[in-house]
């Protein structure tokens, strides 16, 4: 019985196996950040310490994922994931040791996030990149679909399982767990053929970049879905700033309504994700991106005038869910559109213009709603992302948004 479109890719024996080690790797890395996020706070009980470690440990994709994109074109992809695996797998258990002895101190941590973060500027584009390999351009669309699914899913997963194990183990042990978690992932990744990389030219690092920029800059279609790429990362995706100030400052909620808000968009983004495969093989039309973060943005103009739970619940779950797909639209359609020689460098963008860009969209929006309050947050970001959307598509010719040639 064949499975449905937005599942195809399961029916690749090696992206099953790949697919099950991430998924325990997400769910792991999900209950580090939650544990790393108490243990900072209860060593510094300091707000910018928290938000210096999260800058110490994305900074480097920012710094660093352009370059780290011709290593993925350069090298096998499998082999950097089981390096980077290696090395955070090796990060947390260190954490969780010195937890556990109770020798842990803010210098650590913070030595910690930054290496990790260039483990995960090195790991992003090749992990990104490897879909291809294992699935082909047939399946693409469904693998990364499930990808975002599972990701999603981890999202709710992962910090609800750390908070009930700080609560009644301690705080050693999500540490300890994302590391078996990692030892899991990579016996997968052991488990799926290495492909080496295509053949290229002998130029040097600073060169291969500039190709891969040169690539983007001059190819139409994909500057317009990087642009759209920026838009919902600058806009839309700043829900650790957006959700708990909707649910205690605006809602009047506590911990156990702020969970569920976060439940309802992580249920939407998951749908997103497994519906993705429903457009088929090829890429979508980057009309249908543009329309989805469109439909995103003004889902948070809805939220801007939300005074009650249920319809805030809604609008998150319908956020997460168009978000989500345009997302996954963008990246699906770098997938497809690049080189197989320019794929790694392709997908650091995608990497840089998504994870790099939070920071500072995060910190417009904590900066809006401190000073004028989250709803008005909600309210700027949806016009200016609407605003840049239409932008964007006025500059962009008909012919190119409607591609959806594979």
């Amino acid at each position: 019985m064949p499975l449905p479109s937005g599942l195809s890719a399961l029916a690749n024996r090696d992206f099953r196996v790949y697919y099950v080690g991430n998924l325990v790797a997400q769910v792991g890395s999900w209950m580090q950040t939650v544990s790393q996020s108490w243990l900072v706070l209860q060593l510094t009980d300091s707000p910018f310490l928290l938000g210096l470690t999260a800058t110490l440990q994305s900074g480097p994709i920012l710094l660093l994922a352009v370059f780290t994109g011709v290593l993925a074109d350069r090298l096998t992809k499998r082999n950097i994931l089981i390096v980077s695996q290696t090395v955070q797998g090796t990060l947390a258990l260190a954490l969780g040791l010195l937890v556990w002895s109770g020798h842990v101190r803010y210098g650590y941590v913070a030595a910690m996030a930054v290496t990790w973060g260039v483990m995960s500027a090195l790991d992003q584009p090749a992990r990104q990149s490897f879909i291809m390999e294992l699935v082909g351009r047939e399946h693409v669309v469904s693998a990364v679909g499930m990808n975002s699914a599972s990701f999603n899913a981890a999202r709710i997963v992962g910090p609800a399982v750390a908070g009930v194990l700080i609560a009644r183990v301690g705080l050693f042990v999500g540490f300890i767990l994302n590391a078996l978690a990692f030892v899991v992932s990579i016996a997968a990744l052991t488990r799926v053929p290495a492909r080496g990389p295509s053949p290229r030219a002998s130029t040097t690092m600073l060169e291969a970049t500039v190709e891969g920029l040169t690539y983007a800059g001059r190819t139409p279609a994909v500057r317009f879905v990087l642009s759209l790429q920026v838009i919902v990362s600058f806009c839309v995706f700043n829900f650790s700033v957006y959700v708990p100030l909707l649910a205690r400052n605006v809602l009047g909620l506590g911990s156990e309504g702020f969970g569920m808000l976060m439940a309802s968009l992580g249920v939407g983004a998951v749908a997103a994700g497994l519906s993705l495969g429903a457009v088929g093989s090829r890429r979508p039309a980057p009309n249908l991106i543009a329309a989805a973060a469109a439909a995103a943005c003004a889902g948070l103009l809805g939220l801007s005038v939300t005074r009650s739970f249920w319809p805030a619940a809604s609008l998150l779950a319908w956020v997460g869910f168009t978000g989500t797909i345009a997302v996954a639209g963008c990246n699906t359609s770098l997938q497809l559109m690049a080189p197989d020689a320019l794929r790694g460098r392709m997908m650091s963008l995608y990497i840089l213009l998504s994870s790099g860009i939070f920071p500072i969209g995060a910190f417009v929006v904590g900066s809006l709603s401190q000073t004028w309050g989250v709803s008005t947050a909600f309210a700027v970001n949806g016009i200016v992302g609407l605003a840049a959307l239409g932008a964007s598509v006025w500059l962009t010719p008909p012919r190119v948004r409607r591609s959806r040639a594979a």
